[in-house]
């Protein structure tokens, strides 16, 4: 996987939710580039035996305990660092709960003391992660890839939480005359980590356990791709000079039953696959597919790797594979923006 993403030897990196499903996964890329990376969790614990190796300071990351919904605790922590980058990546996401919850309210809130911080303490770039959730369900050529001129008019409390919390960062990266802003709006994200009740992990741990998996008719298309792609993507939009919302997804569209169909066939039991066992979600929006033209074009990230090889890389050594139970609840922005509710299986 190729991307444009510049040595930045002895700058100072701050990463939120940095345990969390993205987060993560992004903390190879961002050791990669060359900054000293700072990483923030609510509890080192949370690491999970995953990431164990990076407790270990001579990987490149320093790891930082920070309850970032006390202003005076993040504050402390930017003033002290004074980090020249900043990756906010911290956010509610329990499963089923976070779209209309009052904590995306906090959260808001407590991300705009975080971003003021930040340009206080003299940082030069900041990196939001966005949801697809922010665009309005439906527009003008809805069945084409959805670019970032797309008319924000989020649907959820999430969604709405997140469009408000670019609206203010994008006021304050204007009034500092010298903070860059970037918006990652995230598509449909899956991989190790994500929590277990969310589409491909429920399919594959039904499938790997010889249960049926059930799915609704899966007559929607999505964007799918791997948190690893997504990861570099972000790694790669923080070390470049490129300003503004930017879609990070595959680009290409995938019905949900295809996903499904193609993960049965790969794990060898498509006949556990019960699509239309549960009911469609209506209304649901029929298209949602990233317009990564601006990822790849201006940042200079390649495409994303077919869905086919994605899913091949996550499944090897499928015996194995953990997926969260909890989602690491506090940590970490929800890869997949989507604006229905969540389900077991789609």
């Amino acid at each position: 996987m190729s991307g444009l993403i510049k040595l930045r030897q002895g700058e100072r990196w701050l990463i939120t939710g940095a345990s969390g499903f993205i987060g993560r996964a992004a903390l190879p890329w961002l050791v990669n580039i060359g900054a000293e990376i700072h990483a923030v969790s609510r509890h080192l614990r949370t690491v999970g035996s995953r990431s164990q190796d990076a407790l270990n300071p001579r990987s490149g990351i320093t790891w930082h305990a920070c309850n970032l919904l006390n202003p005076t605790e993040s504050s402390a922590l930017v003033r002290w660092l004074k980090p020249s980058v900043l990756i906010h990546a911290a956010w509610y996401v329990e499963h089923g709960e976070f779209w209309d919850s009052a904590q995306n309210d906090l959260w808001l809130d407590a991300s705009i003391a975080l971003g003021r911080s930040f340009v206080e303490a003299g940082g030069k770039r900041l990196i939001g992660i966005g949801t697809c959730a922010e665009y309005a369900e439906a527009a003008t050529d809805d069945d084409l890839p959805w670019p970032e001129t797309r008319p924000v008019r989020p649907a959820t409390r999430y969604g709405q939480a997140k469009a408000e919390l670019h609206h203010q960062w994008q006021e304050l990266s204007t009034s500092s005359g010298g903070t860059g802003l970037a918006w990652a709006r995230l598509f449909h994200v899956f991989g190790p980590g994500e929590h277990s009740a969310r589409l491909v992990p429920s399919l594959v741990s039904a499938l790997l356990a010889g249960q049926p998996a059930l799915c609704s008719s899966g007559r929607a298309i999505r964007d799918y791709a791997s948190a690893n792609y997504v990861a570099h993507a972000i790694a790669a939009i923080a070390a470049s000079s490129v300003n503004g919302a930017i879609n990070v997804g595959s680009g290409r569209g995938c019905r949900i039953a295809d996903l499904a169909l193609l993960l049965a066939q790969k794990i060898g039991r498509p006949d556990l696959l019960r699509l239309g066992a549960l009911p469609d979600r209506l209304p649901e929006v029929p298209v949602m597919v990233a317009d990564t033209s601006r990822l790849c074009r201006e940042v200079g990230v390649a495409e994303c790797p077919p869905l086919d090889v994605e899913l091949n890389d996550l499944l090897v050594g499928s015996e194995q594979l953990v997926f969260s139970v909890r989602g690491e609840l506090l940590e970490d922005t929800v890869g997949s923006g989507a604006p229905q509710r969540p389900q077991p299986a789609r």
